[in-house]
């Protein structure tokens, strides 16, 4: 790290302890930096990157609702605010075990240069809750969701902040959402979330954007060395919605599919993944992914979790799709040493700090998420234009505009990367483009 971004790193460190997530997310960020502010010395004057650490607004509250059997559960709700300087806070809401303040200022914290990268007209946020649908009956989710709402609704609105979904927050989670914030607010504001019902709102391709997105930009990244997808073996984490629509596209394409995972453990089918299999077990009946073994039979077979990792597996290509931190060191090098030319990243950072360094000095491509699943922001952003205009686009159109946007982020990424003497290093050109939108957006604003 430059230098000159040590005191920003240390009192980063100092206002925000224990937020091992965040503080790993600007650590990535600022070792970018050293030669933007090298270059543009009135960013330090200014104190910009000091100010983008620090979220505009951070708000925590209770979320009292009753179970099925009559009893009070009590869960913590979040919403972090990080920067409107582009447009109002746009970001997912996640409901999980695991979400604690530290957990959403890394995803919020992402999401501003993610949002950026975009070229739409969206700031930076994120929000969500300890609480876990998973196990519970619809009433309960839609007791939690109006519960939820119910405070977050004097936070939000199409012109402030517009969540949307992410893990454990999906189409039924918005669907409840939505009708809580109409209830109090009696208005049809269609902008406030996104990732709504195709009947009553949502986009086309917003289902498949992020996982489409990230194979896009593989693509992209393979075409720069005259390469492409076609024939390949892809290794892909996780079974939710990034993993399945990433599978869907990368087959598309010509590659061949072998993993899919959950928390129990993966799957290895050396024959390529049955799409429409996985999707009946994880989509239609939230099932576990061991149950596709036994549905497919043949050569597939499910390695419990803590018995190996899905990094293991041979493969040309890696698409973590999961969750943060998913993909460590000695998975780096096991997939390294099975000849790995491609990594992008469908979650949220879930390479550690040490397996991206591993990747980057192998001369693998690498694309960091902030870049390669911008998608799904860019197609609620996309959203958010024909919720405006009380408009509704065909699925071809929508797609094709996805399309442009993740080449646009490509490129960018790339030239960024090569004016800064960087060239081929996609976590730098994410970080530099991402960042110098949003700070001459602050600069132009001033101190606020």
């Amino acid at each position: 790290m430059d230098e000159k971004l040590q005191p920003v790193r240390d009192a980063v460190l100092k206002r925000n302890p224990g937020e091992k997530e965040f503080i790993q997310a600007v650590d990535e960020v600022l070792e970018s930096l050293g030669p933007v502010v090298s270059r543009r010395p009135e960013l330090l004057d200014a104190s910009v990157i000091e100010r983008i650490c620090e979220p505009e607004r951070q708000i925590i509250f209770r979320v009292p609702w009753v179970d099925d059997a009559g009893k009070v559960q009590i869960n913590r709700g979040f919403r972090v605010e990080f920067n409107s300087a582009l447009g109002p806070y746009k970001g997912g809401l996640r409901f999980h075990p695991s979400v604690y303040l530290g957990i959403i200022k890394f995803l919020g914290f992402e999401q501003i240069f993610k949002n950026s990268l975009t070229g739409m007209p969206i700031g930076g946020g994120k929000g969500g809750s300890d609480f876990s649908p998973a196990g519970r009956s619809d009433e309960e989710v839609m007791r939690f969701c109006q519960s939820f709402m119910t405070e977050l609704y004097r936070h939000i609105g199409e012109y402030t902040d517009v969540p949307a979904g992410d893990i454990g927050v999906g189409g039924r989670e918005i669907g409840y959402l939505f009708g809580q914030y109409k209830r109090i607010t009696n208005r049809y504001e269609s902008g406030v979330l996104t990732g709504k019902g195709l009947s009553w709102g949502g986009s086309l391709v917003r289902t498949e954007a992020t996982g489409y997105g990230t194979v896009m930009f593989v693509q992209d990244m393979l075409a720069s060395r005259n390469d492409t997808l076609d024939g390949k073996t892809v290794s892909v984490s996780g079974s939710g919605n990034v993993a399945i629509y990433a599978t869907e596209l990368a087959q598309r394409f010509g590659a061949n599919v072998v993993t899919a995972s959950d928390s129990s453990g993966y799957v290895h089918d050396p024959k390529g993944i049955d799409l429409d299999l996985l999707k009946q077990i994880k989509d239609v009946e939230r099932g576990r992914i061991n149950e596709y073994v036994e549905r497919r039979g043949g050569s597939a077979k499910f390695i419990p979790s803590g018995k190996g990792s899905v990094w293991e597996v041979s493969t040309d290509v890696a698409l973590p799709c999961a969750t943060q931190n998913e993909l460590h060191g000695k998975d780096a090098k096991a997939l390294l040493s099975n000849g790995v030319v491609a990594v992008a990243e469908g979650a949220n950072m879930p390479t550690t700090a040490e397996a991206t360094r591993l990747f980057q000095n192998a001369d693998v491509l690498f694309a960091p998420g902030k870049a390669a699943n911008a998608g799904g922001v860019a197609t609620s952003a996309l959203e958010m234009q024909q919720n405006a205009s009380r408009d509704s686009w065909g699925f071809d159109y929508t797609y094709d505009r996805l399309r442009e946007i993740m080449r646009g982020i490509h490129d960018n990424c790339a030239a960024s990367a090569e004016d800064y003497g960087l060239p081929g290093n996609y976590v730098a050109g994410a970080n530099i483009s991402g960042f110098m939108k949003v700070a001459d957006a602050m600069l132009a604003q001033g101190v606020i």
